[in-house]
């Protein structure tokens, strides 16, 4: 019979196989030769034979645990977690039950390893009880490798958690951190992220927590769990987690723990990253806890420091947590703006986009000026990924920080100017809107825009803006009357300003909405204008247009000249000042199937609701008493309820108000509700409540939605959701087609 061959070489020949009928004969070849001579690593051999063939033999699986040689039950144990699935594991429960109880701790640590690692829910419901004896042994080695199984159980079985209570009572008390006491903190911290019960409980050893980390950063030198200088960086890290959990939302152990968390903000050494990991753990820390005001100013000043490492992990992750604490610290976040706005030029696109949020974050009245400046150049600068976002960010900033509406048109002028083509769909009436409303600034307005319309055509949304300005006020453009602005000649003015329109309407350039503007614009100055005749031959040449929507338009303007041109001047009129529904937010604008339209709702004839939120109760007693509410989304701890009433005396429009509600224990930030209808129905979304969803159902984000449903048909809707959650952001779409009978008949 010939030689067994090592495992390295076997494994190398199995490899070279080039069918699995070849890899089958090797494998049966070897093992006849080496099942007589050496069975027991025979039985090594065979596990890794079947793992790569990914057969699972249970009952050899189980002969494999059950060797007595320590090294081989390790290298078995390790083939049963690579071959063997959670459920599949189960099988094996009964020899981990053994091993549980073998006199030899090795074998006992490694039993405990094989449960913490992959035990079902069944095998820890088993064998809890084996790992709380061994929780209260004197040996030192089982019982970390117990702590660490029972987080493993805890996880699997929550209601489990009570039988460990009586054996964490002393694991605090141990002197070697080493061994002990970071399974410890990781045992105590999942049981009080899972209870409430065992979070009060646990608050009681606050005070001894706080001396092991006092001894810790206050201890000299100790090889054994010395890194970069520091003392046992990750024991640190653990406790400071452990304390947040504590101290939040409890005064008593807030104040035990304030001390201890400013010395290890000042005494941290931040010349490695053991050092800024620890003071990253102080900040968070510090900002979750009832902490004082002037270590929050130091937290806040720590993370100013990570600004200016080098590293970009260590940037990024303090530019995350500054937009976190900027609406609680607002000032302190403040005294750091120059340095988040040199971020805006860091050439990662991560720390660039965090710099971007934050400082639209840090606007206000006394900085809107130098802010705008900064994020201009940013816009003018920055990839096309990022200009769509900017352009949103500083349309909001300026309609709420606004020095001046001369300063907030050459403003959004500026925007449509340098990034026109990103910019979203309502800014074009939003901005139509802001300069009806300046009245005088109108004369102004109008000669900017056609300057900018003469140097660039290729920017729709200011394409767009300026026609509609000058067919409203084309009478101020050639009379001169902007002061400030040169006046061109009023003799051949009419004519170019007619040339610029019409090229519009042929330009490749132009989308079939900028024509509808141009058309219209054209149509309005036939009243402002002399060159009658050349209007009307414009007008009805697209009367055969292609295009069904400026067919339409031509249509209905020729009809004007030939049959009601004496209402033509009153119907022609400059647009009256547009009044805004809602005092809390951007203007509201119509949107028809997801996207948003230059039409408004009739607003004569739906209900003012300028404060969602404070009419939420109201709200929510008057809907019970007429149309039941319905639970729209309910996933990954979010919830939407939408709740109903008549717009009166309009009974085609339904009014819905959304309730976000949020059960998981993190807020969720940036939350953004999207909703779109089928092209039968008309929906206008008002500004929400906030865009923060608070943890633990502490709170909600109201949203009023308006849908016009003049054919009565059922009602159906796509939402779109988007927020962050403990840093990472998500986002899901979902149908809604079970709306109550009573909200669209």
């Amino acid at each position: 019979m010939p030689a067994p061959i090592r495992l390295r070489e076997l494994i190398r020949t199995i490899r070279t196989a080039r069918t699995q009928a070849e890899e089958r004969e090797m494998i049966q070849k070897e093992f006849i030769v080496e099942f007589g001579t050496n069975a027991i690593h025979s039985l090594s051999e065979y596990n890794h034979f079947y793992m790569q063939m990914v057969v699972r033999l249970f009952v050899f699986l189980t002969l494999m645990v059950s060797v007595v040689a320590v090294s081989l039950k390790k290298k078995n144990i390790l083939g049963l977690g690579l071959g063997l699935d959670e459920f599949n594991v189960t099988l094996v429960g009964g020899e981990c039950k053994v091993d549980l109880n073998h006199s030899t701790q090795y074998v006992q640590g490694l039993a405990l390893c094989t449960l913490g690692c992959m035990g079902s829910s069944e095998m820890c419901r088993d064998l809890a009880g084996e790992v709380e004896k061994l929780l209260k042994t004197s040996n030192s080695y089982l019982r970390k490798k117990a702590a660490l199984c029972a987080v493993h159980v805890i996880r699997k079985v929550p209601e489990l958690m009570e039988m460990f209570l009586p054996a964490t009572k002393n694991l605090l008390s141990e002197k070697n951190h080493g061994e002990i006491l970071h399974t410890s903190v990781v045992l105590l911290t999942e049981m009080c992220e899972r209870s409430p019960d065992m979070l009060s409980h646990f608050r009681k050893l606050v005070p001894q927590l706080v001396r092991i980390l006092k001894n810790l950063i206050m201890s000299g030198y100790s090889p054994e769990h010395d890194v970069s200088g520091i003392s046992d960086p990750f024991l640190q890290v653990r406790i400071l987690r452990l304390l947040r959990i504590l101290g939040k939302g409890d005064d008593d152990s807030s104040e035990a723990m304030n001390d201890i968390l400013a010395q290890v903000a000042t005494n941290t050494e931040t010349s490695k990253n053991v050092g800024n990991a620890i003071l990253y753990e102080t900040v968070l820390t510090i900002m979750d806890i009832k902490s004082e005001s002037g270590l929050r100013v130091l937290a806040i000043n720590i993370l100013g420091r990570f600004l200016l490492n080098n590293d970009k992990n260590i940037r990024y992750v303090a530019l995350t947590s500054l937009l976190k604490t900027v609406q609680t610290d607002h000032n302190a976040v403040q005294r750091h703006r120059s340095t988040i706005v040199d971020c805006l030029k860091d050439l990662d696109v991560s720390i660039k986009r965090r710099a971007m949020e934050l400082s639209f974050a840090l606007v206000n009245g006394n900085n809107i000026r130098g802010m705008m400046k900064e994020l201009l150049y940013f816009l003018d600068s920055c990839d096309p990924d990022f200009k769509a976002d900017c352009a949103s960010g500083i349309f909001l900033a300026a309609e709420k920080y606004a020095p001046s509406k001369r300063w907030h048109i050459d403003t959004i002028m500026r925007v449509l100017t340098t990034a026109g083509s990103y910019v979203r769909d309502d800014s074009v009436p939003n901005l139509i809107q802001l300069i009806t409303n300046s009245v005088e600034m109108h004369a102004y307005t109008v000669q900017r825009l056609y300057k900018a319309l003469l140097d660039d055509i290729s920017q729709q949304p200011l394409v767009q803006v300026a026609s509609w300005c000058i067919g409203e006020y084309g009478d101020l453009l050639v009379s001169g009357q902007c002061e400030e602005e040169e006046p061109i000649q009023v003799d051949t003015l009419e004519d170019e300003v007619l040339d610029v329109l019409e090229g519009l309407l042929v330009s490749n350039l132009s989308t079939p909405v900028t024509r509808g503007y141009s058309l219209t614009a054209i149509m309005k100055l036939s009243t402002r204008f002399s060159s009658m005749n050349r209007i009307k031959k414009v007008v009805s040449i697209y009367g055969s247009s292609i295009d069904v929507e400026l067919q339409q338009r031509a249509v209905e303007y020729n009809a004007l000249f030939k049959k009601y041109d004496h209402m033509r001047p009153a119907l022609l009129e400059r647009m009256p000042i547009m009044e805004k529904t809602a005092t809390n937010g951007p203007a509201e604008i119509v949107q028809t199937n997801g996207e948003t339209d230059s039409t408004i709702l009739d607003t004569k004839h739906l209900p003012s609701i300028t404060q969602p939120a404070r009419q939420c109760n109201y709200h929510i007693c008057f809907c019970f008493a007429g149309i039941p509410p319905m639970t729209a989304y309910n996933k990954n701890g979010l919830k939407i309820e939408f709740t109903f009433e008549r717009a009166n005396p309009n009974p085609n429009i339904a009014v819905i108000t959304i309730h976000a509600t949020n059960s998981t224990e993190a807020d969720m930030t940036e939350f953004v509700f999207q909703a779109a209808v089928p092209k039968t129905f008309q929906l206008q979304l008002l500004s929400p409540s906030s865009n923060v969803v608070p943890a633990l159902n502490q709170g909600s984000v109201t949203q009023v939605i308006r849908v016009l449903n003049p054919q009565k048909q059922q009602l159906r809707m796509r939402v779109k959701l988007t927020y962050t959650h403990k840093g990472s952001p998500v986002q899901d779409l979902a149908e809604v087609n079970n709306f109550p009978p009573q909200s669209w008949q």
